[in-house]
């Protein structure tokens, strides 16, 4: 028998079950951690920018390229494209789950360098760029001036030059867009007049500032071959890009039939300025720029957010004065909040299970055997998880808030049967080796059979196939390792921890057991109400002790509470075995009543399989009315306003609307933050004069309890459609 060997070596069955839940435990740590399992296909985006093309033209010069050649790449679902007014253009490609992102990346890459020749000449000049990049931005740094001391074009070139690439470093970073960039620029203006006068064209301007304005390797004086005796060999400096407007003003454009010279700074005027005012960015009514951050799509949220903080709290020391850092966007708050949620209700849960095991089994040796399932199957469902490539979300976990109440039924079998034997006179030991000779197979049966219930999801394919796997896997591994647990380590110790009626089964609960649990309770509730009295009393305390109570305060609730129930053993003894004689009263008259309806039941039995069916049809009825949808509806902190004006637009009727938006978005009550971008689309990822957006965020969850401001979204929307 499998078990027997494990009761006559219950170390080695502990060892197992200690391994098993040690290796959940290494692994928990490195699991990432998300809202949801992953679902979103492989994507590579291809991105270049004709200065001065319309959106016809590039798509004509640039998309059509570009499109042919990267059409059937191996492993594609399909591409999307958007050639905007701007000159920009981007290509999204988008893989079947599953492929290898750096691969895809590869293969893009390959496709675009054949389409490089058909480009036109500024293209090729300034590259076409291929990078792989999750499709949601995880979080948005913002740099402004409160005091008005730095407009955005200082700020963009700031965070261009000082912040951009230490963010684009951290490890889980898949790439730092800048959200209103304007890149310092010389800027030329011509003068058409002038340039008539002078038959001129802005050909010839451009073919100018090309000749005269590039890198000079100079080389060296002294370099051999050198007749012999030469003593020093200098490298030669020269000045070659220009850098300064008055430099670039002396460009010779044109010498005349008659000697004379035509300079840039005769039919032009030249200024150092930001190479492009397109889009324009705010941040509660102030100049900003932003950095959306793209993370990894297998990296942890939480530790790329937090990562981000930490540097930009490190980069802050060296912002000059009159600068500050804010995230105005951020997804990780939902994820912390909902994780911590389904943390309380896994413990709650648990709190459950263990109240329930202790009322029917009613002494603390039976139920410390199905209490020891939980941790062991629980935590070593961790180690599997990792093992599969799984991520700690609110799937997984809700799968092994409901495994919690599954892994203690193999081990309530087993004890229950255990007690019988022992209450029909064997001992321990020989009552568990019987028990499980009778048990172990239906304890196998239902472990499979639980199992087949779940594997099956496995098999779902597309995006609700891979959503749902993560769910069943879990609670499909967390019943098997039950079932193993339930074969090896709770045999073991229901033979070394079971005793016969009125051996050391008086006490229900014992003072070890009565110290952790108050302990707990202290450690959860106490310090709250503890502090509230030393705020209002702590000044009767004395100075030296008062900041020490305040330190330790946790501790020393818990040290009180274990000392408060172990004072009260004897005391809720007596209760808990008064309560569980009422108890037991209670359940038998329930189960007469039980018993003596099914009779009354069984002389109708057509007419209980009449109503059977009609609940099943209501049942599908039900179904068929409730609204349907992929996820549920939930407040993530967060809110996103995509704004259209009509086509054509200009940059300055859309930057005034944005303004009128931006305003009444910011007199909402539980705005946190509002980031407002002028000339760019961030949901449909493009440019144009008369696009808006705005990222708003909300205060953190515990300041927004009214329910009232539920309705402040269809506010801002009417509000300013008035």
């Amino acid at each position: 028998m499998f078990a027997r060997f494990f009761i006559d070596r219950p170390i080695f069955a502990a060892v197992l079950s200690i391994v098993i839940t040690l290796a959940g435990l290494l692994s928990v740590f490195q699991l990432p951690i998300a809202m949801f399992p992953s679902v979103t296909p492989p994507l590579v985006q291809v991105d270049c920018r004709y200065p001065g093309a319309s959106a016809k033209v590039v798509a004509e010069t640039i998309a059509a390229p570009i499109e042919q050649q990267v059409n059937g790449v191996e492993g594609m679902m399909y591409m999307s494209s958007q050639s905007t007014n701007d000159g920009g253009y981007n290509l999204a490609v988008t893989f079947r789950p599953g492929v290898d992102l750096n691969m895809a990346q590869v293969l893009v890459q390959n496709r675009v360098a054949q389409a490089i020749p058909l480009l036109p000449e500024v293209i090729k000049q300034a590259g076409v760029t291929t990078r792989k990049r999750s499709p949601d931005i995880l979080l948005s740094v913002n740099l402004n001036s409160p005091g008005g001391e730095f407009d955005q074009l200082y700020l963009s070139n700031y965070a261009l030059t000082r912040v951009r690439e230490e963010l684009a470093r951290l490890p889980g970073v898949s790439d730092v867009l800048i959200t209103g960039q304007r890149d310092y620029s010389m800027r030329i203006w011509l003068d058409p007049n002038k340039l008539s006068t002078r038959q001129l064209t802005s050909g010839d301007v451009i073919n100018a500032v090309r000749e005269q304005n590039f890198e000079i390797a100079s080389g060296q004086v002294g370099q051999p071959p050198v007749p012999s005796g030469q003593l020093l060999q200098v490298p030669l400096n020269t000045m070659s890009r220009l850098r300064s407007p008055d430099q670039f003003a002396e460009i010779v454009v044109k010498r005349t039939s008659d000697g004379r010279l035509v300079r840039l700074k005769d039919v032009a005027r030249v200024v150092l300025g930001s190479k492009s005012e397109d889009v324009t960015a705010r941040l509660d009514g102030r100049s900003s720029v932003g950095l959306p951050i793209f993370q990894l799509p297998d990296a942890n949220a939480l530790d790329v957010a937090d990562a981000v903080s930490e540097k930009m709290t490190e980069l802050a020391k060296d912002f000059p004065p009159g600068m500050r850092w804010d995230i105005a966007y951020d997804t990780t708050p939902f994820i912390r909040e909902s994780i911590k949620e389904v943390f309380k209700t896994l413990r709650d849960a648990i709190l459950l299970v263990a109240i329930v095991v202790l009322i029917f089994l009613q002494n603390w040796r039976s139920a410390m055997i199905p209490l020891a399932a939980v941790p062991v199957a629980i935590i070593g469902t961790f180690a599997a998880m990792a093992v599969a490539g799984f991520s700690l979300n609110n799937l997984t976990l809700f799968g092994l808030v409901l495994a919690i109440g599954i892994v203690v039924d193999d081990a309530i079998v087993v004890v229950e049967a255990v007690e019988h034997h022992i209450e029909n006179g064997l001992s321990p030991r020989q009552a568990t080796i019987q028990a499980m000779q009778e048990v172990s197979g239906p304890v196998l049966a239902v472990g499979l059979v639980l199992a087949s219930v779940f594997l099956p999801c496995t098999f779902l394919t597309g995006i609700t196939g891979a959503f749902f796997r993560q769910f069943a896997l879990t609670i499909a591994v967390s019943t098997a390792i039950s079932t193993f647990n339930s074969l090896t380590l709770s045999p073991a110790l229901a033979a070394i921890l079971l005793k016969p009626k009125g051996q050391g089964r008086a006490t229900v609960l014992p003072w070890p057991v009565l110290g952790l649990i108050g302990g707990w309770i202290g450690y959860e509730v106490l310090p709250v109400h503890v502090q509230h009295w030393l705020d209002q009393w702590g000044s009767y305390l004395p100075a030296s002790i008062l900041p020490l109570a305040t330190q330790y305060l946790p501790w020393i609730s818990c040290a009180v509470g274990a000392i408060l129930l172990m004072a009260l053993t004897f005391p809720i003894n007596f209760l808990l075995r008064l309560f569980f004689k009422l108890f037991n009263t209670a359940f038998r008259w329930a189960t007469a009543g039980y018993l003596l309806t099914i009779r009354g039941l069984l002389r109708i039995a057509i007419l209980v399989l009449l109503v059977y069916v009609g609940l099943l049809a209501l049942t599908y009825w039900s179904f068929r009315q409730l609204p349907t949808g992929f996820i549920p509806s939930q407040d993530m902190g967060y809110l996103m306003i995509n704004t259209q004006l009509p086509d054509a637009a200009s940059t300055e009727r859309t930057t005034a609307a944005m303004r009128k938006l931006e305003k009444i978005v910011m007199e909402t009550k539980g705005v946190k933050h509002v980031l407002t971008v002028s000339g760019q689309s961030l949901l449909l990822s493009a440019f144009g004069s008369n696009y808006g957006s705005q990222f708003v965020l909300l205060d953190d969850y515990d300041q927004r309890r009214d329910p009232k401001l539920h309705s402040d979204c269809q506010r801002i929307t009417s509000s300013f459609c008035d």
